[in-house]
C-alpha cells in the first residue's frame, strides 16, 4: 500500500453501504480524513453501522439528506450506483465539490502493476482469465479486484510494488476515476448499455475511455477490433492501441484464423480447445491473451489455464446435465447483446428463460437469434409481454408464461427433450423481482438442484 497524504485532516463523505464503501470509509479514517457515512437504506444488520461509529465514523442512514451538502466536505466517494441527478450528488456537482468512487481511492493507494479491464460484455470472465494467466507465470501476487465484487481498494492496502492487480471497472465506477493510470487497459466491447444512467451513448463511451485518459505511449490499451466504431474509438486513446479479433481483422496483436488462436503471428492453440462455451469467450480470451502476452506469459501457461476454466459463476456457467439435458446459468446478461451472444454458443436446440426489467425497449433484435437456436421460451417479469411478441415474430412453437425465474425451470422441464439446452439468458436486468443478477442466478440454481436432486457442477 502506497502511503499518501491527501485525505489527512479532509472531510469526507461516503455515499453508500456496500462492500466497497463500508471499506472505503474505514481506509479514509486511516488515512487522517474525518468521515461521514451516508446511506439511503437503513443496514438490517446493526453491527455494520456499529463498526463504522466505533472506527469514529459519522453515521446517517435512510435518506440522502441534501443538507448534506451544506457541512462543508472536501470530497465525495460516491457508491457507482447512485446516479448524478441524485438531489444529493447533484448538489455536490452543482457546488464543484470533487466525487470520486472507491476505485479512484484504490487507485490512490496502491503501489503496483495495474491492469483494468471494462467493456460492455466479458468483463469479468476476461478479468478472470488475465488474473490467473498472470498468476501462473508470476512469482509475486497477482489478484483480482473492482466490479468483480471484490473492493478494489481492501485488496490494494495488502499488496506492494512487485505485485499485479487486474481490475474490472464498470462505466459507473470509471466516471469517478479521473487519475486513473492502469499500464495495460482492456475494452472488451462496447454496446449501448445504461443509457438510463448515462443519458447518452457519447457519454457512456467517454465514461469507458476514462480507463485509457491518462496513458501515455509507453501504456497498452487492448482493443476489440471487430468494428469499425471500435476502431474509431481506440484511436482517442495515446496509448499504444494492441488490437483483438476474433474475426481476422488485425494481426498485430491476439487474433482467431482458420479456427487457430494466434498472437502476432505465431499459432497458439485451437480455439475449439478454449473450454468455454461461445464465440464471446474467444474474444475473452483473445483480450487476457493480449494482456499475457504483453506481460511475458508463456504459451504453456495461457493453453494451461484456457483448456481448464470452466466459467465465472453468472456468465454462461454451466450447473449441470441431466438426464441428456445440459442447464447454464447466464443471469449476469441484463441486456440483449449478450443474450444474442449467449444464443450463439449452442448447436443444440435451446430452452430460453428469459425476462425481467421493463427499460422501455423491445426484443425484436432478438428474432434472428430465436429463429435458429430457440425451440421453447418461458417468459417472466416486467416485460414478458414484449419478449412474447419477439418469440411470436419469431414462430417459436412454445411460448409459455412463468412468475419468475424460478417457476420457470420446472416449466422448461416440463417441454424438454434429451439433448436439450435450458438456458436462463434474460436478456433483462433483475431488479423487478430479484435484488441482483446474482440472486436470480442463485435461485435458478437453487431450482434446478430442487428439480434434479443433484448439486450443480
Amino acid at each position: 500500500m502506497k502511503k499518501i497524504s491527501k485525505y489527512q485532516g479532509k472531510k469526507v463523505l461516503v455515499m453508500g453501504f456496500g462492500i466497497s464503501g463500508i471499506n472505503a470509509a474505514h481506509l479514509l479514517v486511516k488515512l487522517g480524513a474525518t468521515v461521514t457515512a451516508n446511506d439511503q437504506q437503513t443496514p438490517k444488520d446493526p453491527k455494520v453501522v456499529a463498526d463504522l461509529e466505533n472506527d469514529g465514523i459519522k453515521v446517517i442512514t435512510g435518506s440522502n439528506p441534501v443538507s448534506l451538502a451544506d457541512e462543508g466536505f472536501d470530497i465525495v466517494v460516491k457508491n457507482p450506483g447512485i446516479p448524478y441527478d441524485n438531489p444529493l450528488v447533484a448538489k455536490f456537482v452543482e457546488q464543484g465539490t470533487p466525487i470520486i468512487t472507491e476505485a479512484e481511492l484504490g487507485w490512490e493507494i496502491f503501489d503496483g502493476h495495474l491492469v483494468s479491464v471494462t467493456g460492455s460484455n466479458g468483463k469479468t470472465t476476461t478479468t478472470t482469465l488475465t488474473q490467473l494467466m498472470l498468476a501462473k507465470s508470476s512469482s509475486h501476487n497477482v489478484k483480482y479486484a473492482g466490479n468483480i465484487g471484490v473492493s478494489f481498494s481492501k485488496v490494494a492496502e495488502g499488496m506492494g510494488p512487485d505485485d499485479t492487480l487486474v481490475t474490472e471497472l464498470s462505466s459507473f465506477q470509471l466516471l469517478g476515476c479521473p487519475t486513473i493510470h492502469p499500464h495495460i487497459a482492456i475494452i472488451t466491447n462496447i454496446f449501448s448499455n445504461h443509457l438510463d444512467y448515462h443519458k447518452t451513448r457519447e457519454n457512456y463511451i467517454n465514461a469507458k475511455l476514462n480507463i485509457t485518459r491518462n496513458q501515455t505511449k509507453d501504456d497498452f490499451l487492448i482493443m476489440n477490433w471487430d468494428r469499425d466504431e471500435w476502431q474509431e474509438i481506440a484511436r482517442r486513446s495515446q496509448a499504444t492501441i494492441v488490437p483483438f479479433s476474433r474475426l481476422n481483422k488485425s494481426h498485430e496483436g491476439a487474433y482467431e484464423e482458420d479456427g487457430m488462436i494466434c498472437w502476432r503471428g505465431e499459432q497458439i492453440m485451437k480455439a475449439s480447445d478454449i473450454r468455454l462455451i461461445g464465440p464471446q469467450n474467444v474474444e475473452n480470451a483473445l483480450a487476457a491473451i493480449a494482456a499475457a502476452k504483453l506481460s511475458g506469459v508463456s504459451n504453456e501457461d495461457i493453453i494451461s489455464v484456457l483448456t481448464t476454466f470452466g466459467g465465472v459463476r453468472h456468465r454462461l456457467q454451466y450447473v449441470m446435465e441431466y438426464q441428456d439435458r445440459l442447464f447454464y446459468n447466464d443471469s449476469k446478461s441484463t441486456d440483449i447483446e449478450a443474450t444474442e451472444v449467449a444464443l450463439q454458443g449452442f448447436d443444440r436446440p435451446v430452452i430460453l428463460l428469459a425476462g425481467g426489467l421493463d427499460r422501455g425497449y423491445t426484443f425484436e433484435r432478438l428474432v434472428p437469434y430465436f429463429k435458429k437456436h430457440v425451440k421453447a421460451i418461458i417468459v417472466f417479469g416486467q416485460c414478458k409481454d414484449k419478449m412474447k411478441d419477439a418469440a411470436k415474430q419469431a414462430g417459436i412453437p412454445t411460448i409459455l408464461e412463468s412468475e419468475n425465474a424460478i417457476t420457470a425451470v420446472p416449466a422448461a422441464w416440463e417441454v424438454s427433450e434429451p439433448g436439450d439446452v435450458i438456458l436462463l439468458s434474460p436478456a433483462n436486468a433483475s431488479w423487478d423481482q430479484f435484488p441482483s443478477f446474482e440472486v436470480r442466478g442463485d435461485r435458478f440454481i437453487e431450482a434446478v438442484e430442487k428439480l434434479t436432486n443433484q448439486k450443480e457442477k
